[in-house]
């Protein structure tokens, strides 16, 4: 059965790929801190201080997340042994097909585990807000961003994280001109941090009868869901809040906030929740993630050191082409990793790129030996 051979080469590719996993790892060193935090965790003061506690319940979240990925591979991997074995013996298609299924499932599973790998800074675990902004122009700009924003959405869909719209203007005609979306999940940061930066599109516009060759751009900025232990304050006098108030309807009461740091000029507009205190405290904790972000970016250590001018400087550099016509072509221009799954890419197929800047980025950061 030729279909065996390929999967016994496949098998034995992802068995490497496990192996190094599992050197990475340490199981033993990774049981042992689990079960410190256990006893941590029983301890009847435990609860003493919320902070701490929240932030060590993650943790073991995190940590028995990790263990359980990893035993979830090695039992793909043996029922895909056992099967092959039985196959070797004697044809069984309805067993192939299982084969062949679990080894789908086994690439995805350590396909993520390879990415896992390359992210190895502070945030990288936590979840993230990622940012679109349409570009100057016009409504196929708008309706840009907004495939963007289904882009993203079915990504986070298809990596089990939980994908939240907390902020949102719609556009003229169609599309937004400006979202936020809120990814809650282990690692999401470390992975969209790939995305930052300016995203072109290239089609014959939908809008209009001409059916013109249209150029369409939309920015994307990502920043890390902050917890209790990212302990800087951003000083009052340096905010400006507006709440949002009813006028004339009373019972279409309107809830939004728009928080802007007049020092960078960054404004945080939040209107998903109902509650307008719920949405003050989004609106900030999203500002807070920025002017973090801001800060890495530009090696600084108290948000009065950012410096405006050199903003947008990540934003507004082109990182991506998608080509919808004369053909079909996704390019990154940082790896020049390219595909013409066009298709798949909008439906919240990035991986491949991702992973390639991963790569890039940490073959760049880490000495040669």
């Amino acid at each position: 059965m030729p279909e065996l051979s390929s999967i016994k080469i496949e098998v034995e590719r992802l068995s490497n790929i496990l192996v190094k996993a599992e050197d990475c790892l340490d199981l033993g060193e990774l049981n042992a801190k689990i079960q410190d935090l256990e006893q941590i965790i029983a301890q009847p003061t435990f609860w003493h201080n919320s902070v701490t506690a929240h932030q060590t319940l993650q943790e073991i979240q995190f940590l028995n997340a990790k263990k359980k990925q990893y035993q979830r591979s090695h039992s793909i991997l043996a029922d895909i042994n056992a099967a092959l074995e039985l196959l070797e013996v004697t044809a069984d298609e309805q067993l192939l097909q299982e084969a062949q299924a679990n080894l789908t499932q086994l690439q995805r599973e350590l396909e993520t585990l390879e990415i896992q790998q390359l992210l190895t800074q502070p945030c990288d675990q936590k979840g993230a807000f990622l940012t679109i902004t349409a570009g100057i122009g016009d409504v196929d700009a708008e309706d840009w961003a907004f495939i963007l924003l289904k882009l993203y959405h079915r990504w986070a869909l298809n990596h089990n994280y939980r994908p939240d719209v907390v902020a949102e203007s719609d556009g003229d005609i169609a599309g937004i001109k400006y979202a936020v979306l809120e990814i809650t999940g282990h690692y999401a940061y470390g992975c969209l941090k790939s995305e930052i930066g300016t995203h072109q599109l290239q089609r014959l516009s939908p809008f209009g009868a001409d059916k013109n060759l249209k150029t369409s751009l939309a920015s994307v900025e990502v920043s890390p869901i902050l917890d209790e232990s990212c302990d800087f304050d951003i000083s009052q006098k340096d905010l400006e809040i507006t709440l949002a108030r009813a006028k004339g309807n009373v019972n279409r009461t309107k809830t939004w906030a728009q928080v802007v740091h007049l020092p960078t000029g960054i404004t945080v507009f939040c209107d998903s929740d109902r509650s307008q205190m719920e949405n003050k405290a989004k609106a900030l904790a999203i500002l807070k993630s920025k002017l973090w972000a801001l800060m890495q970016a530009q090696g600084v250590n108290q948000i009065s050191a950012i410096q405006p001018r050199q903003m947008k400087s990540l934003s507004n550099k082109l990182i991506r082409e998608y080509i919808l016509h004369p053909n079909t072509k996704v390019k990154d221009l940082r790896t020049l990793v390219q595909t013409t799954a066009v298709a798949e890419v909008l439906d919240g197929g990035i991986d491949l790129f991702i992973k390639a800047y991963l790569q890039q980025e940490h073959q760049t950061t880490v000495p040669s030996q």
